[in-house]
């Protein structure tokens, strides 16, 4: 039996969107150098508040929520200009954009999540997409930048909390629990685990390779024994 899909009221979704391009244009307002006019901070703010919900849909085949209101490409570009305007005292609500933050890759974990299980997608590709409704945010907005995707180097857990919240999600699932108590239990999850990596820096370990394999010893073969004579 396929999920029923996990629907948030229309201004949770509008306000995760603001949040999403107020980053965005925060973490853009940081390069100087790059001389962003304001088209280039909309679309900065565009990119980053619904761009994982517009690859979600696109994987699966869905018209775009962000077209189906005239309200989400305002949200977008207003969180964006707010964002570029007032970066300076922003940035001293570090502990608070990071708790909405986390609350908004919960949110788009488990919309993503549920909106591919309803569609009969199997567990392990309801996962994928659930987290890539989660960072696909900010991974076209470094894309955009000419930077190298945050998410793929050391830092704190923002795609592993995604994967973390999407597989308690499908797994609630499998186990009958209803989709709505699955759903909220994927965003408590997700933010959890996206605060306390922040909180206690946790990180997963950088990549090593192998420089020397154990050296192997080659068990000696027995000497031959002397021949026996004929008192033998």
């Amino acid at each position: 039996m396929h999920a029923t899909a996990f629907a948030i009221p229309l201004w949770a979704d509008l306000a995760a969107i603001g949040i999403g391009g107020t980053q965005g244009a925060m973490f853009a307002a940081q390069f100087r150098d790059r001389r962003l006019d304001l088209l280039g901070v909309a679309i900065i703010g565009i990119v980053s508040g619904f761009g994982g919900g517009m690859i979600r849909d696109v994987l699966l085949a869905r018209l775009p929520a962000a077209l189906t209101s005239n309200w989400y490409l305002l949200v977008a570009v207003g969180g964006a200009l707010i964002g570029m305007l007032l970066e300076s005292v922003l940035q001293r609500l570090g502990i608070v954009m990071t708790v909405l933050d986390a609350l908004t890759i919960g949110l788009y974990c488990a919309i993503g999540t549920t909106k591919a299980l309803a569609l009969g997608v199997p567990a392990v590709p309801a996962v994928f997409v659930g987290v890539l409704s989660a960072v696909g945010g900010s991974i076209l907005r470094d894309l955009l930048l000419n930077l190298p995707i945050a998410l793929m180097h050391v830092g704190s857990l923002y795609a592993i909390a995604a994967v973390v919240g999407a597989s308690t999600l499908v797994a609630l699932h499998a186990l009958g629990v209803p989709i709505f108590l699955a759903a909220l239990l994927c965003v408590a999850v997700t933010f959890g685990v996206r605060v306390l990596a922040v909180l206690f820096r946790w990180s997963l370990p950088e990549q090593r390779r192998i420089e020397r394999l154990p050296a192997l010893r080659r068990r000696r073969a027995p000497a031959p024994r002397p021949p026996r004579g004929p008192l033998g």
